[in-house]
């Protein structure tokens, strides 16, 4: 196929080219007039299985042929008969037992790394364990590096490095798949070097990344019949571009520049620029914007080159006018922006291709396109740990860490996998009692007890069943101490299997169902095979490993998708084309990503090692970028912010701007208005589709429901609240609406306020009984005791006793003085008087009432806040006035009616003080008739419950605000009476 030569082969084809496609072509021309049996015998080594099957697909398209044999880069053994080899360690097992040496380490040196980065270092290991092996480096050149500049960390670098030594000593035995590959390399290279295949190879697609990889094409390169195909070469970069990165070698090399891996590759087959040719003659789809972006991309040392090169590029608008630059305010508008494209291709049959490494990006452009039932072909999928069967066995495995708390339970009961396995139904039923259950008596933290005290209650005969079942899944979950990995594995998944098949499972849960379902099985399946490797191991950690190992799967969703509307990453990309190309999130640390930080070796001590640099990955980025952007039609786009900060845009788009800016009289300033142009064109259409039509704002309500549905009993402290905002009332007594309770007590007002009531009351009943014990360090000491049992926050808890603290020295000193006047009689006492005409009844509850020598009524009511003014209480706070006349007509509790001497708010704020009721100017007979008038007119069904009718300020928020669309309107909205009912 090739002809004889002393010089080693290796072609190449541009930017933008279909590269599968040119390759077969390439091939094809090379075979032609060859026999039929000349194509079976080239072999074709490629560098993922996507493009073989992409390669397959082709031949499959016809004409009828034979296929050459196609085999991958990573996997030689059995195309070339390396039986010898012995198997790959799987990587599991082995990030397994590193887990347990580094566990071992860290037992006799605790300070080297937090144990909760156990499985986090172990991946990180032998991850450079893996880069050492694939490049040939072994331990030994490690420990001999020169240190004389680095910091005190490095014996800890030693002390995890002499770990996993003896995994190279005996890699033989038990390779790693990187020495298994580095194996299977040398071992071809000595076997072509003694008898080399008189049959075509040719190494495709690869760009020599990686020092095995580049071994390998090396080695075919000098084959008699050996070739390799570099996949977006740049032929327009002049040769003093190529020896500027040749001169950065003996410094650092400039591992970031796209051509940087060919260049080495020529460098070690002596090769120059001119000895590289084209592997066919099939043309670009844009040479001229191919010109354009070798030139923007020109290494850092030689970007004067700009002013020499940029006007030999000619006029721009050929190279650009088929690009769109989109630079988008926020990413949602981003993402709706390129979902609009992709529906106008859908519409118009045009292939379209988002590329980018952003998975959130992608994920937001599929939610957008959902909304005209297009489902894009993604071929990343979706991370497991984040699928249906992903999440729940996270909460699962959360079940062993921590004691059971309603919130963990709630979103187990809720998940939809859930007792899959029959009368799911009933389930979700008895899930939102147990939830109202739970919020109503504050249970934040339930047990077996609470769960079948709950089911007696209940009339559903399925209840008793349904607790026993939460009792076995839930209740007493949390493990202490290590437990072997197997063991825990096994737990693990028969507790899942528990919790997904029911209380009474009928059938087969959905819980191994599906795509997501199937491939969560074979990912715990690899675990448990591979867990007696994993030794002892925390409930702590085993979350954090099980978490790890789901991330690093992913799910194909097999739902059928748009043919032409596909989704890849920078790496599918290589290997296919299409019409319409979008190059989306170019921001910086987004397209290219940051480097990841590196825990072992900094740049310089990888340079000396000779380890990739954190440059290369960041180099491979800008080959696909420079590969991606020479397609036909090519959208770039990226948001200008992220999460509410300013980005940064990738040095690729801001070289491409900056040079095309600098370029006037290559009319290079108004190509790039035409692109963002184009690109505002499109914002613009998003813009219109996210901006809703004209609503009129909602009233602000007054509701007038029939008399009869009227509330007809009302406490003492909602009539403040019915008289400033009516419709609380409305909504609390007539729609029956109740605010639900936290899952979690938090330490708010309502809490403080209760903790505080049951402090004094138990320190005036003991100090009642024995004067002595009215004393502040036994007030301080019940507030300690009452705190520590009921507040479980400690820091709230010293807040809250410190502010008690504050006030205890006047309190006391107050209530002798109260002492001097009355005796303590009731605590919590309630009461209620009868409007008789009205057939309404007023309730109270007082917290402390006190009986003098003439036999009347003091009421002191406790107040955690400021206590409510003069003013205040003649006109809206009617509590204590209107507990004087209860107390006046029928008395509280089974205190007889009396005369009310005075009534008192205790303000316990950090200016304490006592408030008195203006009983002299509001006797009760003035207040009575003013209540009956008041509440007269609520019982009238043309009087309205109106929203936020009085409130004290505007910033006041009900609990029914958003019920009422208050924001739609304000208080100069006139109400809206309306007849409901």
């Amino acid at each position: 196929m090739f002809a004889p030569s002393d010089q080693h082969r290796l072609f190449g084809l541009p930017p933008g080219v279909d590269f599968p496609r040119a390759l077969i072509d390439g091939l094809e021309a090379r075979l032609h007039g060859a026999d039929a049996e000349a194509r079976a015998r080239v072999q074709l080594i490629v560098n993922t299985r996507r493009m073989a099957r992409r390669i397959r697909d082709l031949y499959d398209s016809g004409p009828a042929r034979l296929l050459p044999r196609i085999s991958l880069v990573t996997d030689l053994v059995q195309p070339f008969g390396l039986w010898d080899l012995p198997e790959a360690v799987p990587p599991l097992r082995r990030r397994l037992e590193l887990t347990q040496l580094i566990a071992r380490l860290l037992d006799q040196q605790p300070d080297l790394a937090p144990r909760a980065a156990l499985y986090d270092l172990a991946d990180s290991l032998a991850g450079l364990m893996d880069e050492m092996q694939g490049e040939g480096v072994s331990p030994d050149v490690i420990s001999q590096l020169d240190i004389s500049d680095q910091s005190g960390h490095w014996a800890r670098i030693l002390a995890f490095l002499g770990i996993v030594r003896h995994y190279f000593d005996d890699s033989s035995d038990a390779p790693d798949p990187e020495a298994r590959q580095r194996s299977a390399v040398l071992r071809l290279i000595e076997r072509w070097e003694q008898n080399p295949p008189a049959h075509p190879v040719i190494v495709a697609g690869s760009t020599g990344s990686r020092g095995t990889t580049l071994l390998l094409m090396q080695a075919v390169a000098r084959l008699p019949q050996g070739a390799v195909v570099l996949p977006g070469f740049d032929f327009e970069m002049p040769p003093e571009t190529w020896a500027a990165m040749s001169a950065s070698d003996k410094a650092m090399p400039i591992e970031d520049h796209p051509q940087f891996r060919f260049h080495r590759l020529m460098q070690v087959l002596d090769l120059g620029r001119a000895d590289i040719a084209p592997w066919h003659d099939q043309p670009a789809p844009n040479p001229a914007r191919n010109r354009l972006m070798s030139l923007a991309l020109r290494p850092v040392p030689v970007t004067d080159q700009w002013l020499r090169d940029g006007p030999t590029l000619g006029p721009l608008a050929p190279a650009t006018d088929t690009m769109t630059l989109v630079e988008a305010p926020s990413t949602r508008i981003e993402a709706l922006t390129i979902a609009l494209r992709l529906r106008d291709a859908a519409e118009n049959g045009v292939t379209a291709a988002l590329i980018t490494p952003d998975r959130t990006l992608t994920r937001q452009v599929s939610a957008a396109l959902d909304r005209w039932n297009i489902r894009p072909d993604d071929s990343a999928g979706q991370p497991l740990h984040l699928s249906p069967p992903g999440r729940f066995l996270r909460h699962v495995a959360d079940l062993f860490r921590a004691p059971l708390t309603a919130e963990h339970l709630l979103t187990l009961l809720k998940h939809p996998l859930t007792h899959t396995g029959g009368r799911r139904g009933a389930h979700l039923r008895l899930t939102r009692e147990l939830e109202l259950h739970l919020r109503r008596e504050a249970l934040p933290y339930p047990g077996a007890d609470d769960f079948n005290a709950w089911a007696a209650a209940e009339k559903d005969p399925f209840a008793p069943e349904w607790a026993a079942w939460l009792a076995a899944c839930f209740a007493g979950q949390q493990l202490e101490g290590d437990m072997s990995l197997s063991d825990l594995v096994t737990r693990h998944l028969a507790l899942a299997e528990h919790i997904a098949n029911g209380a009474t499972p009928e059938h087969v849960s959905e819980l191994w169902l599906k795509a997501a379902g199937r491939e969560a099985s074979d990912t715990v399946q690899n675990l448990s095979e591979h867990a007696p490797h994993g030794g002892m191991i925390s409930s702590q950690d085993y979350a954090a490993l099980f978490h790890a190992i789901l991330s690093q799967n992913e799910v194909r969703n097999p739902e059928e998708v748009h043919p032409g509307i596909l989704i890849w990453g920078t790496l599918e990309a290589r290997v296919q084309g299409a019409d319409l190309v979008i190059l989306a999130g170019l921001n910086e640390g987004s397209w290219p990503s940051a480097p990841s930080p590196d825990p072992w070796l900094n740049r310089a001590l990888r340079h000396q090692a000779g380890l990739l640099l954190p440059e290369r990955r960041i180099g491979l980025s800008a080959h696909d970028f420079q590969q991606a952007i020479g397609a036909k039609e090519v959208w770039l786009t990226r948001s200008v912010r992220s999460d509410d900060a300013e980005t940064v845009p990738s040095r690729w788009l801001n070289r491409l701007t900056n040079l095309m800016d600098g370029l006037s009289g290559q009319d290079g300033p108004q190509a790039l208005k035409a692109m963002r142009g184009r690109g505002q064109h499109w914002q613009d259409l998003a813009r219109a589709l996210e901006t809703p039509p004209q609503a009129d704002p909602a009233p602000r309500p007054a509701p007038c429901p029939p008399a009869d549905v009227r509330p007809r009993q009302l406490s003492v402290t909602e009539i403040k609240r019915l008289i400033r905002d009516p419709y609380a009332i409305y909504a609390k007594h007539v729609l029956r609406l109740r605010p639900l309770d936290p899952l979690m007590r938090a330490p708010d007002a309502l809490l403080r306020g209760i903790v505080l009531h049951g402090v004094l009351e138990q320190f005036i009943k003991e100090s009642a009984e024995a004067p002595e014990k009215c004393t502040r360090e036994r007030l301080m000491q019940i507030a300690l005791d009452h705190l520590t049992e009921h507040v479980p926050w400690a820091e709230t808890r010293a807040t809250w006793l410190a502010r008690l603290e504050r006030v205890a020295d006047w309190f006391v000193e107050t209530e002798r003085a109260r002492r001097a006047i009355a005796r303590p009689a009731g605590y919590e006492a309630g009461g209620q008087a009868n409007l008789s005409r009205l057939g309404f009844t007023l309730t109270a509850k007082a917290d402390r009432i006190d009986i003098d020598a003439n036999g009347q009524m003091h009421i002191y009511d406790y107040k955690t806040g400021a206590p409510p003014s003069k003013d205040e209480q003649t006109y809206f706070d009617k509590q204590l006035l209107l507990e004087a006349i209860i107390a006046e007509q029928a008395g509280f509790g089974e205190l007889p009616p009396s005369p009310v001497a005075r009534a008192v708010f205790i303000g316990l704020t950090s200016d304490p003080k006592e408030i008195e009721a203006p009983l002299a100017d509001e006797p009760p007979a003035k207040v009575w008739a003013e209540f009956e008038e008041l509440i007269a007119a609520y019982l009238d069904p043309a009087m309205g419950f109106t929203s936020r009718r009085a409130m004290k300020s505007k910033k006041d928020a009900g609990d029914y605000d958003q019920l009422a669309r208050f924001g739609e309107w304000d208080i100069t909205t006139d109400p809206n009476k309306e007849r409901v009912g």
